[in-house]
């Protein structure tokens, strides 16, 4: 992707600090993207998010798996604590 290009998930992820108290949501809805990457990393199809969560389209799905692999291009270090 280039520098200027937006983000896969730029219409789709929004974060709004008045709502789910800050965390990365779908749409603006109350479904955060931690939410969904639950449901996934526990083994739910994303056939299954949809039925659970009428709301929400596949595209929500695909922006949110987007949106943390871009979290993952940032360098991270641990530091031990006492």
């Amino acid at each position: 992707m280039s520098t200027t290009e937006a983000p896969s998930y730029a219409d789709r992820i929004t974060v709004d600090p008045a709502l789910c108290n800050g965390k990365p949501t779908i749409r603006g809805m109350r479904i955060t993207v931690q939410t969904v990457l639950e449901y996934l990393s526990a083994g739910e199809s994303r056939e299954e998010i949809l039925r659970q969560f009428p709301m929400l389209e596949p595209e929500d799905i695909s922006a949110s798996l987007a949106f943390a692999t871009s979290l993952m291009e940032h360098r991270y270090s641990f530091k031990d604590t006492a």
